[in-house]
């Protein structure tokens, strides 16, 4: 048998080779192919990004428009969120003005293709009380404190779900899959809470601002508040009516916020012989909590504790 010349077995391994590695190695482009598509998700502010972060996972890059530490109630809009709602693919917001800046800050993005997803969409709301109003200065006709409701959290978390998923259609089970995941542990946490406030039904607390009465409607609990937002100082009939429940309902402590530290309840603590405790409505926070879903159910368990204590349990 004639022996093969070495030119030719050089071409055959050669060609051998190469059809190995084409057989093995993607095509130009398959890689990207098989990735999904990323949204550049813009979220308000703490519990929206939360609940987004939730549901996101490789399929959104999801930036917090508030700076983590401020709230807002008192945010003021600088060039850079600007250009972040111009390059977004899709905003996510609370809703019930809570947001009361957005909309001109969205006019003046001119951003024709941004989806915006109002998380608040279909749930039951509670009307702000017309009788602390302080000159306009209120939350507007309905309380937007809807996420310190667990199970209303659950309908945000789905309506954000159904946005996501309507604006990048190939990464839907990933989506459903996390929101199934994420809305099982609110469902857990609302009855853990329930079980843990069930011999107070029916008690008054008083927090520093009205951002509690759909934590206490859920839990067959009476919510006061010092003034209607934040920024407020409170008047003199404010700092009398609150004296008067605390007086009535035997409260140990008086809730005041992460932010507010004490330096707004000090005095009318110290007259009326009660603590300072703290219920966080996660406004705000610090910038690793927000970047951590888990976040909202940590805090909503600590308040909870500290709420307990307030009632004297």
């Amino acid at each position: 048998m004639k022996s093969m010349h070495p030119w030719i077995g050089r071409v055959g391994v050669l060609f051998l080779a190469l059809a190995a590695a084409s057989c093995g190695a993607p095509r130009p482009g398959a890689e990207r192919a098989s990735k999904p598509k990323q949204l550049q998700v813009v979220t308000t502010f703490l519990p929206i990004s939360l609940f987004t972060r939730a549901l996101a996972g490789d399929c959104a890059t999801v930036t917090q428009l508030i700076p983590a530490n401020g709230g807002p109630h008192d945010f003021q809009a600088k060039p850079g969120d600007l250009l972040a709602l111009k390059q977004a693919n899709v905003l996510v917001k609370n809703g019930l003005e809570m947001e009361g800046f957005l909309n001109k800050l969205v006019a003046s993005a001119a951003n024709p293709k941004l989806i915006v997803i109002d998380s608040s969409r279909g749930v039951a709301t509670l009307d702000s009380p017309e009788e602390h109003g302080h000159g306009g200065h209120t939350h507007g006709e309905v309380n937007p404190h809807i996420w310190l409701d667990p199970l209303r959290a659950i309908q945000q978390v789905e309506t954000i779900r159904a946005g996501l998923v309507k604006a990048n259609p190939s990464c839907a089970e990933g989506y459903k899959r996390n929101a199934a995941s994420y809305t099982s542990q609110l469902r857990a946490l609302n009855a853990e809470i329930a079980g843990q406030l069930k011999p107070y039904s029916g008690k008054t607390f008083v927090a520093f601002h009205d951002f509690a009465p759909y934590f206490a409607q859920r839990y067959g609990l009476k919510a006061d508040f010092l003034v209607d937002v934040p920024e407020l100082n409170p008047s003199p009939a404010d700092l009398r009516r609150v004296a008067a429940e605390v007086k009535q309902t035997q409260l140990k402590a008086l809730l005041s916020e992460p932010q507010e530290g004490q330096r707004s309840f000090n005095t009318l603590a110290q007259d009326l012989g009660v603590k300072i405790s703290v219920f966080d409505p996660l406004e705000t926070g610090a910038a690793l909590a927000a970047d951590n879903p888990s976040t909202y159910l940590q805090v909503m368990r600590r308040n909870v504790a500290d709420l307990i204590q307030a009632f004297g349990g």
